[in-house]
């Protein structure tokens, strides 16, 4: 099987083109000519340096292609259009190109967002039957995505994937908070709940989507099962590092107040950042990944407990914490 994937490079994409290589894969990495290809340096794979944001640059992909994974996306950007920039009209451009180009496709793989649906409204996990009410522009971007996905339907096997919080190795977003913990203290504003997922379970679901016939045509949400307030999320981190913590009470305003203030002295974009705060700001973001178990076979293999360990012992053997 010949699969490209798109974002391979980043987080997510790198473990992604491992995990396929593993199975026996020949993989091809979209990449941009800027793009650190450090995580997958040493894999056997055809890098192709193109951007979905040039149309022109994607006529280059093998016409033999039999799944398209597409992970590149923006996920902190200090302007909203930057967000649809990416996330809809690159989308839209790949679609475009794999529509008419790649006729043997068998699948192509849209990575989404919980975001791109909103919050919990209710207090209960939302599911594939909720009403989307994305809260920030990164959240909007990436339903318009899915709508850009979903006008192709006719003409290209899709399936969406909407996963919650993802950490693991290499992440930088929930390094963050590590670094955090490590330092003794974290903001708190309220009790807030999440689903999560360890990155290893995300690959897992993202293949079986590509290989599960049935998955045409489908969205579905993919966690751990589980749903975590931040209490506990900050007990498993700060267990394993062994840090004493402080909690440090903060209003939300006041939040809102330091993400901006961030954004201006910061040199790079922050995941604390105006827009995120959007999704901050509200205390229930959780997922029902049922359907998923049901119609995928999907079975979250990694806990809480190891994740954490697995994810801090990493950041600890390349010196990140």
């Amino acid at each position: 099987m010949k699969a490209l994937v798109t974002g391979a490079t980043g987080f997510i994409g790198s473990h992604l083109v491992e995990e396929l290589i593993r199975k026996g894969y020949r993989v091809g990495c979209l990449a941009r000519k800027t793009s650190n290809l450090k995580w997958i340096e040493g894999f056997d794979v055809n890098i192709l340096y193109g951007d979905c944001e040039d149309e022109g640059s994607l006529r280059q992909i093998p016409s033999d292609t039999d799944i398209v994974f597409h992970l590149a996306g923006l996920t902190k950007a200090r302007r909203d259009e930057d967000f649809f920039c990416v996330n809809e009209k690159g989308t839209e451009n790949l679609l475009r190109v794999v529509s008419s180009g790649l006729p043997g496709l068998k699948r192509f793989v849209y990575l989404s967002s919980l975001a791109a649906v909103g919050p919990s409204k209710d207090g209960e996990p939302v599911n594939e039957t909720s009403e989307t009410r994305p809260v920030s522009s990164y959240g909007k971007s990436k339903l318009a995505g899915e709508d850009a996905v979903a006008k192709y339907r006719n003409s290209v096997p899709a399936t969406i994937i909407r996963p919650p919080a993802v950490y693991g190795p290499r992440d930088r977003d929930f390094y963050v908070l590590f670094k955090m913990l490590k330092k003794g203290f974290y903001p708190y504003w309220g009790k807030c709940y999440y689903s999560l997922l360890y990155v290893d379970d995300l690959i897992r679901g993202l293949i079986l989507a590509s290989e599960e016939k049935e998955a045409a045509g489908e969205v579905y949400f993919l966690s751990d099962g589980k749903v975590y307030s931040n209490e506990d999320l900050v007990g498993e981190i700060a267990g394993v590092l062994g840090s004493r913590i402080t909690k440090v009470r903060i209003p939300k305003p006041f939040v809102t107040f330091l993400a901006k203030v961030n954004e201006k002295v910061s040199k790079n974009v922050s995941i604390v950042s105006g827009d995120r705060l959007n999704d901050i700001k509200y205390s229930n973001w959780t997922c029902d990944s049922s359907k998923a178990g049901k119609q995928l076979k999907f079975i979250p293999k990694v806990t809480i407990k190891e994740g954490i360990k697995w994810t801090a012992d990493w950041y600890r053997i390349h010196q990140w914490l």
